[in-house]
């Protein structure tokens, strides 16, 4: 018989592409609520319907007015597949044309390497955008595979440089 806690872990072997996306959508006022419903809505039906790499979805509340979605995607190529073909494609123009007061922000994890994080229309910072020097989203860092690439290869070079670069 087991006595305190049951304690668990994984074997991420299976993924070495690992990607995680954390997402959230945050209403200013009562004006977003379309916004957030259009986009809550189709990000809500990939339960469903899961794209081709898409691992796990969870959702959750960070507060009465912003909702947190958790992803866990098999790599990086299905991820930019999903965001660049409809339904997705289309909720992302609709959003950026307007927000409508309603604020969007994500973060990527790799565990192949490199972090990147977008931040629209919110009215404070949050998460990496609470202690990160912010950037222009322009030029390189225009979409989130070319930040989550470019931050991997900064890491990767800085490790080489400091003569402890991960192995193969």
């Amino acid at each position: 018989m087991q006595h305190g806690p049951s304690r668990q872990s994984v074997d991420l072997a299976a993924y070495p592409d690992l990607v995680v996306i954390l997402l959230g959508l945050r209403l200013r006022s009562l004006r977003a609520l379309p916004a957030f419903l259009n986009v809550g809505r189709g990000l809500g039906g990939l339960h469903q319907t899961p794209p081709e790499g898409l691992l796990a979805n969870e959702q959750f509340l960070w507060g009465w007015n912003h909702i947190g979605i958790r992803q866990y995607w098999r790599d990086l190529p299905s991820l930019e597949a999903f965001t660049r073909q409809a339904p997705h494609s289309g909720w992302w123009k609709s959003f950026l044309k307007d927000p409508s007061d309603c604020g969007f922000w994500h973060e990527i994890y790799s565990a192949g390497g490199g972090m990147e994080a977008i931040y629209i229309n919110m009215p404070s910072p949050t998460g990496m955008g609470r202690f990160a020097a912010p950037r222009e989203a322009t030029g390189p860092y225009q979409s989130s595979g070319d930040r989550l690439r470019l931050d991997a290869a900064r890491r990767r070079a800085r490790h080489e440089a400091e003569g402890d670069a991960p192995s193969a």
